[in-house]
């Protein structure tokens, strides 16, 4: 799921990928190590014109996304901007309200199992302890089932937001065209 939501938000972005820009906001690897600015607080420089992809959030592991207002955008493209911000916000809470919630139901489980077998979470080593993939696998397959109609919500609204999404994308291209064609019919005319 996490990886469909991710991909579908990358597919309506242009990314700027050039290197010498910041490695944590673009694919360069050049400032591998510097510290840089995350979340809502780090913001494009002024001169950009592209939507930025951040680093992934720690706790949905979803890349959140810096969109793009140019100063003259028209009440159209305004509502897709907001449209996909709106879809990013809600997958962001969906994912690290999911994420937190198995993480912690996982912690409690190795527990409630370490502790029938008789065995403390770390061993004498300090390593934590583990249980083995039949076991995980139960966990697994209980969290899937127990949280089975979230999903089911969660991609009845993914849905909903990628088609308006996508209708808004449509009307904003075919506007872009009829301006298009408009322009190029007044310089043949002159």
């Amino acid at each position: 799921m996490c990886f469909i939501s991710e991909l579908a938000m990358l597919a309506c972005c242009k990314v700027p990928w050039r290197s010498g820009t910041c490695s944590r906001w673009s694919r360069s690897a050049d400032n591998a190590g510097v510290r840089v600015p995350q979340g809502p607080a780090f913001r494009p420089p002024a001169h950009s014109r592209s939507d930025w992809i951040g680093p992934p959030d720690q706790h949905s592991n979803l890349r959140p996304i810096i969109f793009y207002a140019p100063p003259d955008e028209s009440a159209l493209e305004r509502r897709l901007r907001e449209a996909r911000q709106e879809a990013q916000a809600s997958n962001q809470r969906f994912w690290a309200r999911h994420n937190r919630a198995f993480r912690q139901e996982k912690e409690e489980f190795i527990y409630s199992r370490l502790k029938a077998k008789g065995l403390e979470m770390r061993d004498e080593s300090g390593q934590k302890a583990t249980l083995n993939a039949e076991e995980m696998a139960d966990f697994y397959k209980d969290f899937l089932s127990k949280n089975f109609k979230k999903h089911l919500q969660y991609n009845r609204d993914w849905y909903k937001h990628n088609f308006r999404i996508t209708f808004l994308m449509a009307q904003v291209a075919l506007v872009r065209a009829l301006r298009w064609l408009r322009r190029r019919k007044k310089n043949v005319e002159q």
